[in-house]
């Protein structure tokens, strides 16, 4: 990472830590209390409590130490969201299926590869988005959707723009679904009853008269699910790549 010609990141302390750019006094015995004990106790709470409980002085009491003693480390409590969905996030697969993939191959893998790092970790999703990515991990994955697209015809600012797209998509459904989730556990019932009243209310309520399109939504199979589990998704992406196929086609006819 270079730094602006006052040797400023314009990163928080904590972040700077984060990239390697500051290290721990060389003097003295090594502290018990790091920025990464910090971190993972936070990714913890988040795992098995929800991002609800999670706050500075719960983090302390699961260190066992003051308050206070975090904010050496930590200055406020949205730069600890940053590292926390750094932590959660990691670093992005190396791409599969050796050299000559093309980029429409190589930008589904990194969808799936973000999706499936939401829907295992779905906590991150409840972190509010504040700013473009700065944290270690979340730049790697930055790279490496735009890296997919480095042949293309698209113009640098496209290539971000599809990034920012797709991954909308993946966070949206990745949202969707831990939504669905916290609800189903609350009201006790399974997915298929869930869906099954909601038919039977979408039944009493519309009719033909009144909501011609949803008539014809319920009695075709729509409500029936798909064989393909990601199927809403899949059709979500497709629809996205098939957009840029047709520019970067466009592009490239002489």
């Amino acid at each position: 990472m270079a730094k602006d010609p006052d040797g400023e990141t314009g990163l928080p302390a904590s972040l700077e830590m984060a990239w390697g750019l500051r290290e721990r006094p060389g003097k003295g015995p090594r502290p018990t209390l790091t920025l990464q004990r910090i971190v993972d106790a936070a990714v913890a709470l988040a795992a098995t409590e929800g991002m609800g409980v999670v706050s500075m002085g719960r983090v302390a009491k699961e260190l066992g130490v003051s308050t206070m003693s975090l904010y050496r480390y930590v200055t406020a409590k949205e730069e600890l969201y940053i590292l926390m969905a750094d932590a959660g996030v990691g670093t992005p697969p190396e791409p599969s299926g050796g050299a000559g993939r093309g980029w429409r191959e190589l930008l589904t893998d990194w969808a799936y590869a973000q999706r499936a790092v939401l829907m295992a970790n779905s906590w991150i999703v409840r972190i509010p988005i504040t700013g473009a990515p700065v944290s270690p991990n979340q730049l790697a994955w930055m790279e490496r959707g735009l890296a997919a697209m480095a042949g293309t015809a698209l113009r640098e600012g496209e290539k971000v723009s599809a990034i920012i797209l797709i991954g909308g998509l993946v966070r949206n459904e990745a949202t969707m679904v831990a939504d669905m989730i916290d609800a189903i556990v609350k009201s006790g019932v399974s997915p298929d009853q869930v869906l099954g009243q909601y038919v039977r209310t979408l039944r009493l309520m519309t009719g033909p008269d009144t909501h011609p399109a949803v008539t014809r939504l319920l009695e075709s199979d729509a409500f029936a699910g798909s064989d393909e589990p990601d199927f809403q998704f899949r059709f979500g992406l497709d629809r996205i790549l098939d957009g840029l196929a047709a520019l970067i086609s466009e592009r490239s006819t002489p």
